[in-house]
């Protein structure tokens, strides 16, 4: 090679929006919906198309994890390092980012399922919406081996295990920080494979097959492996060129592993080179039609399952009961998925957006979110 592929004397790039890192979260995001409602079309798609719409759901929940990791590292690592954010000011600032559209989500699901029921159209699996189940999942402990948290809007249990993972942030970031970068990946990494054996030894299956009540212990090492990278991009230069070509090869190299099986770790190594690859390339044209594309995904993440219930269960009604055929069945399946995208920009922009406005400018009158601090945050969580 003619230059450099990877350099200590060279500064970084800092992590900025509208760039490929927030490309990556809103294609995420969308791909998360697309497996949601598959199973809802007239034909799975996992059936009718490729198994991929079925098994890939726990690589787009893995990337959001490590996602989340990696730039919650890279955002806070100086100011909590340092002590100008104190180890209660971040979880603070964290959980009151995902309680507010929660908590509003699980309100409409239940008002939904009320109404269903008084006017006729209960919910045709209501196991799903055990009422034992609820109070764990509104309250984001489901995931801690907490009795409750099935059905309802069952995707909440990953918000769940962040919770976890924001506690455990701090303690970490001291760990890392106490290394250099390339030892510290190949602690994150070591310490991932470590925890993945001793789910197979313990329990009989790997860690992203927890389930949901253990649902931090497959959040919490994900997350570690994604601080690991963050902690390895600011230490180390990679050549934007490298950078790219392997943001480009990762990606094709994901696909083709994917389309033959869920080739799980392959597949997990796949999605960290895209993570610190997309992280490494320079912003230097940042779009903000896709900073506001990305903003939008943490509500389409909490709100895609709520509108997945309250849509099909409409539609199937509404097609049982007018003998509509496949083709007109298909096509309320598409206008689903749509209401799934429009739903969460409104809930975004509409609702989600001022509270988080309301909160921000009260955290920082308490003198909790340091005002100096900006937070451009790109995780799961928004």
């Amino acid at each position: 090679m003619g230059w450099t592929a990877f350099s200590s004397h060279n500064e970084p790039p800092p992590i900025m929006r509208g760039g490929w890192l927030d490309a990556l979260r809103f294609i995420v995001a969308s791909l998360i919906i697309l497996h949601h409602f598959q199973a809802s079309a007239p034909h799975a798609l996992a059936e009718a198309v490729h198994p991929v719409f079925e098994r890939g759901g726990f690589l787009l929940t893995n990337f959001f994890l490590i996602d989340s990791g990696y730039v919650l590292m890279r955002v806070y690592a100086s100011s909590v390092g340092s002590g100008r954010m104190s180890k209660t000011d971040f979880f603070l600032k964290r959980s009151l980012r995902v309680f507010p559209a929660h908590l509003i989500m699980g309100a409409l699901l239940v008002a939904m399922v009320l109404l269903g029921t008084a006017i006729g159209l209960p919910p045709s699996h209501p196991e799903w919406f055990a009422w034992d189940q609820l109070p764990a999942q509104l309250a984001l402990v489901q995931s801690f081996g907490v009795h409750g948290g099935l059905g309802w809007n069952a995707p909440s249990w990953s918000i769940s295990a962040l919770l976890g993972c924001y506690l455990a942030f701090p303690w970490v970031l001291r760990g890392l920080t106490r290394v250099g970068p390339w030892l510290a990946l190949g602690l994150v990494v070591i310490g991932y494979l470590a925890a993945n054996e001793l789910s197979w030894a313990i329990l009989k299956y790997p860690v992203y097959q927890m389930p949901l009540n253990l649902g931090i212990w497959r959040a919490l090492p994900l997350f570690v492996l994604g601080m690991g990278l963050a902690w390895f991009a600011q230490g180390v230069w990679i050549h934007p060129r490298l950078a790219g070509w392997a943001l480009l090869l990762a990606t094709v190299g994901l696909a083709i592993a994917q389309y033959f099986d869920k080739h799980a770790l392959i597949s997990l190594a796949f999605i960290s080179i895209i993570i610190l690859a997309a992280g490494a390339v320079p912003v230097k044209r940042p779009s903000k039609l896709v900073e506001q594309a990305a903003v939008v995904s943490f509500s389409m993440f909490i709100s895609n399952e709520v509108v997945r219930i309250g849509w099909f269960g409409l539609a199937e009604a509404a097609a049982n009961k007018l003998s509509l055929g496949e083709a007109a069945r298909w096509g309320l399946w598409v206008m689903g998925v749509g209401a799934a995208f429009v739903f969460a920009f409104l809930l975004h922009y509409g609702v989600d957006n001022p509270i988080q406005k309301r909160i921000r400018a009260w955290l920082k009158k308490r003198g909790h979110a340091r005002a100096e601090i900006k937070d451009p945050v790109v995780s799961l969580e928004g």
